[in-house]
């Protein structure tokens, strides 16, 4: 029979228990709320910011860049070197290697060169410009009327509009598309390094011109200004015996920036004035 001290001593033990587990499981759900919060969490579009993705006359081709799974293999190469790789087209190269492991290799031993390569993209900066770049004017002069006067967006003629680094590195191509993956991450917009708007675009959005005054209605493309530091390295496939790594040598390092349009959107902006501008 238990002494009624030791059972007063397990309850209270079992409480203390009970507590701590509840309390560890209420700390993890609130730890997993805000990842789901952070990653849900999308940048803020200002009123003057319309999508024109059914208005728009010239149909954009989506620019969304899938992350490429790496295969078994790969997973193992990678794991193996010391410097980040993130780098799709060199994931997909290696995706695409087959080495054959044999019973009787050892001793061997080889040094695959597989060039030099942009291997990993650090965002440091993202941040949007919803002004990047004018692309239309739409005016109308009522100096002489009585009563307002209703304008809204038509554009005038097709304009294309080119994001791309801010400086030369070597293999750009490789560099904007690791970028391009990186801000569509931290940012919920639709973005590709060249957005077309079509002649004819409109947008059922009506802005008041008072009797009086001339009114402008601007329209711009926003874009997003990337920052960061991309990593380079000569790339090494080395083969011993039954085991397979890969050597990265001679690592630089270099800061680099990016402007990446966001496509089918328009910033608008309205001006009534009394004089020409």
């Amino acid at each position: 029979m238990t002494h009624p001290l030791v059972k007063g001593v397990q309850l209270i033990m079992k409480k203390l228990v009970s507590g701590i587990v509840v309390g560890l499981l209420i700390i993890q759900m609130s730890v997993i709320s805000t990842s789901a919060a952070a990653k849900k969490e999308a940048v803020k579009i200002p009123n003057s910011v319309l999508n024109i993705t059914k208005e728009n006359t010239y149909p954009n081709p989506t620019q969304d860049l899938p992350t490429l799974q790496p295969s078994e293999l790969t997973e193992e190469l990678i794991s193996s070197s010391k410097v980040k790789i993130e780098n799709p087209d060199l994931i997909r190269m290696l995706n695409e290697t087959n080495v054959n492991s044999t019973p009787f290799a050892f001793g061997y031993r080889a040094v695959i060169y597989l060039g030099q390569w942009p291997l990993n993209y650090e965002s440091t900066e993202t941040s949007p410009n919803w002004e990047y770049q004018k692309i239309n004017t739409n005016y109308y002069d009522n100096r002489g009327g009585k009563a307002n006067y209703q304008i809204h967006y038509v554009q005038e003629a097709q304009k294309v509009v080119k994001g791309g680094l801010t400086a030369k590195v070597p293999q750009a191509e490789d560099v904007k598309k690791m970028m391009l993956l990186k801000a569509a991450e931290k940012l919920n917009l639709p973005l590709a390094f060249e957005t077309v708007v079509g002649a004819g675009t409109k947008k059922d959005q009506y802005y008041n011109i008072p009797p009086k005054r001339l009114g402008y209605l601007y329209g711009y493309v926003p874009a997003v200004n990337e920052k960061g530091k991309v990593t380079y390295g000569e790339v090494y496939l080395m083969l011993k015996g039954n085991k397979k790594m890969i050597v990265v040598k001679n690592v630089t390092s270099q800061g680099i920036g990016a402007w990446i349009p966001v496509q089918d959107y328009v910033s608008f902006g309205f001006v009534a004035t009394e004089r020409p501008r």
